[in-house]
Formats: structure tokens, sequence, C-alpha cells
């Protein structure tokens, strides 16, 4: 046979190869490149831009930042990434109220690639800690959605809520202050969460529109993507072009949700008084919703439409596979057998939901497969506490590899070993610790300062320096 056959043959084997190996994926494939879209690899391929692995996602509050918190846990598991996680005594968050400093940050989860844990934001500090080719990214909710939840799930801890009759939230809006002090513990959930969240002045007048405009002007010059609660997937469609990651990088289920009995009706001109208590809020929301909304008009609205879709498929077929073939079933706290896939309860007024995974999914699954189906709709305190664990075990082994003049350890691949109690189908024992309250969870404001750490000058996004908030 002569080489030129020898090649052809070659070319055809490894063609129906590559086809069998990529059919789950080739429909979508091919139906991104018909409408001219970049194409949605599920591999990576020779001669594709590489994904971009360097990130730090503002959290921030009430605005589906932890369904966000958990893809990209998952997405730097998956890439063999360290995730900068908070010191013990910050609980999982980066001792959010207090201004971010690298101090804050455990030293076994250094140096990172990725950082998602609450904070306040401090562009100074995390240009420190962070890669010189981070992108920034972060996520903002309709003001009015969003303040009635901040009403209704921190009413047991903000003072400024808990002292309204009967909290009520129309009652807070007619004489906001009368209930509201701007300095005393909480008072960040109680006005302009989103501006306080990205380090500035949530008690700035809104009047004062020339800080206002600067303000908004910083947030868009340091960050790439302001991602848009009401419009996740079209956001997730522009973060998944300004990455460079695959379909199945962004697939996610939603987590962190409360019941529609823990919810309340905005009744009419409440949604106008929101706006006005909150405005610098309403003033970033706005301009960054226009802002989304241009972006995705000039990635095209054809091909935005369709990977949308083909996203939402590909989902629906993850947690078919997850959840025994069927679309999995929303359950309260009790209702969930397994205790470390139970979200944290706020109070007992509000309701938060989660999932159980189905107790024979171990049937004809693999142990690679269930982890993948437990860590999507693992609980944020629960995944926290699992990746500090893994990461610190990886540190140590390298560690003790590390000669003596070594500065950095070792680096291995990141491999969660998931603790026995958080295998499927079997469960703790013992009760779990404490759910995290007041002091240590959404919302802390008394959380000691880490053993040997010094706060430095404060730094923060688009406002004067002054003091950080005090515990």
């Amino acid at each position: 046979m002569s080489q030129k056959k020898i090649f052809l043959v070659f070319v055809a084997v490894s063609t129906v190869s590559l086809l069998l190996h990529h059919g789950g994926h080739l429909s979508w494939t091919m139906e991104a490149f018909h409408l001219g879209c970049s194409a949605l690899r599920s591999h990576p391929s020779p001669g594709l831009k590489p994904k971009h692995t360097n990130v730090a996602f503002l959290k921030t509050h009430k605005t589906a930042s932890t369904t966000m918190q958990n893809l990209l846990f998952r997405f730097a598991e998956r890439n063999n990434l360290t995730v900068a996680l908070p010191v013990q005594a910050c609980g999982h968050q980066f001792c959010y109220p207090r201004s971010f400093t690298t101090h804050f940050v455990h030293p076994h989860t250094l140096p990172p690639s990725i950082i998602t844990s609450h904070m306040r934001f401090n562009k100074a500090e995390l240009q420190r800690l962070m890669p010189n080719d981070t992108v920034y990214i972060t996520i903002l909710r309709e003001p009015g959605s969003m303040f009635e939840s901040l009403f209704s799930y921190y009413n047991q801890y903000c003072q400024s809520f808990k002292r309204v009759p009967n909290g009520s939230l129309e009652a807070f809006l007619d004489e906001p202050w009368h209930y509201y002090r701007p300095d005393e513990k909480d008072s960040m959930y109680a006005r302009n969460t989103l501006t306080f969240d990205l380090g500035g002045d949530k008690d700035r007048p809104a009047t004062d529109v020339v800080y206002a405009g600067a303000f908004v002007a910083e947030v868009e010059r340091v960050f790439s993507l302001v991602m848009i609660a009401e419009h996740f997937d079209e956001s997730l469609v522009l973060l998944r072009h300004l990455l460079s990651w695959d379909l199945d990088d962004v697939l996610y289920i939603k987590l962190n949700m409360r019941t529609p009995s823990s919810k309340r009706s905005l009744t009419p001109g409440l949604p106008a008084k929101i706006r006005a208590w909150n405005s610098l809020d309403a003033r970033l929301y706005d301009h960054f919703n226009t802002s989304l909304w241009r972006q995705l008009s000039a990635l095209g609205a054809a091909c935005v439409a369709r990977e949308v879709r083909l996203l939402r498929r590909a989902q629906e077929r993850l947690m078919r596979s997850c959840f025994g073939g069927r679309m999995p079933l929303l359950r309260s706290a009790a209702q969930i057998k397994n205790k470390d896939l139970r979200p944290w309860q706020p109070s007992a007024k509000v309701d938060i939901v989660g999932y159980d995974l189905p107790t024979n999914l171990s049937r004809g699954t693999s142990s690679l497969a269930q982890e993948l189906c437990l860590k999507l709709i693992m609980p944020e305190v629960q995944y926290t506490r699992v990746l500090l664990r893994s990461q610190s075990l990886r540190y140590r082994r390298g560690y003790q590899l590390r000669p003596p003049q070594q500065a950095q350890p070792h680096q291995q691949p990141i491999r969660t070993v998931l603790p026995r109690h958080l295998q499927v189908g079997v469960h703790r024992s013992q009760s779990p610790p404490a759910a995290p309250g007041p002091g240590s969870g959404p919302g802390s404001t008394s959380t000691p300062r880490p053993a040997g750490g010094t706060q430095g000058r404060i730094t923060r996004l688009g406002s004067r320096s002054s003091q950080t908030q005090a515990s």
C-alpha cells in the first residue's frame, strides 16, 4: 500500500475515533458553527486559545454569587488550580465587612489562581496577591428584588432591620433614617450593599453625582465583566468568550435559594423607594445592565441565543444524570438526609432550600461522576471547608518535599479527597459543626483579627481613604 493510501486510512480512522469520542458534544458544536459563533469546545484542541485561569470574582451579596462561586470552585479543581481561601479566624469569608487584605488569606492556599469568597473589595491588596494577568469579574442584581432579599435574609442580624416593627419592609422604606444607623453592626446590608462590597462609600448622598459617576467609571475600568443576575445565562456566554472556556466549564445548578413563602411581593411604589434609598446601587445596576446588553449585541443576538439554548440543554443532561434521570427537586434543609448538603438557614422565618442526591446514585456510576454531582450541589460553607482541607493536604505534602532553600512548596495537582461523611449514601453519625451565625457566617462583623495580621492602609475602589468599619 502506498504512503498516500496509508495516510488516508489513518485520517479516516482518526476521524471516526474523534467523532465517537466527542459524540455527545458534536451536535451543539456544529450548531454553534452553523450560526458563525465561536466554537463551543468540550475538550481543548491544538491551536485554539488556551483557557484563562487567573480569575478574581468579587462575590456580592444576594446576587446569585454563590452559584457562580460553586462554578469557579469546580473549575479550579478540574484544572488543578489553587483557590485563595480565608484563614480560619475569618470563617468562610475574608473577614467581611473589613476591607480585604492579604493577611486574611490562608497560607496553605498560596499562590492562588482564583479567588471568589466574600470580601470587601480592595484593589491594591488583591493586586499584591493575584497574578498580573488576572481577570476581574463581579455580579449585580436589580435593586428592588435584591433589597427585598437582603431585608428578609438578614432581618435577624442587621440592627437597622431588627428595630422595624413587625419586620415591615414598607415601614422601613417610609422612614429609613428612623431605623438606619450608618456606623452600627451589619449596616452595610441596609443601604447600597453592592457599593459597599465594591469598596465604595455606601452613605454618599444621592446628590453627589460627581462621586457616583467616578465610582461607576472606576468599577468599569477594573472589572472586565460585570454579570447581571437576572440575565445569568447570557452573562455566562460573555464569561465563556472572555476566558476562552468550554461549555462544560460554565454548567451550574442554582444554589442558596429561598422558598416562595420566604419571599414577599413588592407593592406599587416600593421599587421606586428602594432605588431612591439605594441610589448608588441603582446607578451601578442601570449602567452595567446596559453595558451587558451592548456586549451581547456585539457578539450577535442569534449567536447568544443559540449558546444559551445549548447551555441549558447541557445543564439538563447533567442534572438528569445526577438525579436518576429526573430533574432535581428542591428540598428544605430538614428534608435533606445528608447533613453536609444542608444549606445554612439565616433564621426560622427564612427557608433556604437545597438538594439531596438519590441514595442509589452509586449504582452504575463512577466515583468521579458521583463526586461531580456532589460538588455541583454542595453549599458554600461545606465546599469551602472541603477545598481548604484538600489544599492544606497538598501544601503539607509539598512542604515535606521542599529543599531548605526553596521559597515555595512543590506544586502538586489538587485532588479533593472527600471525607467519608461526604460520600454519597454515607452520612455523618454525629452533628456537624454549628452553622455560621452572625459571628462567622454571612454578615459577620465580629470576626477576630488573625494572629500576626496587621491592617495596612485601606485603598477603596472609587472612594476616599478612610478607616474600615468597626467590628
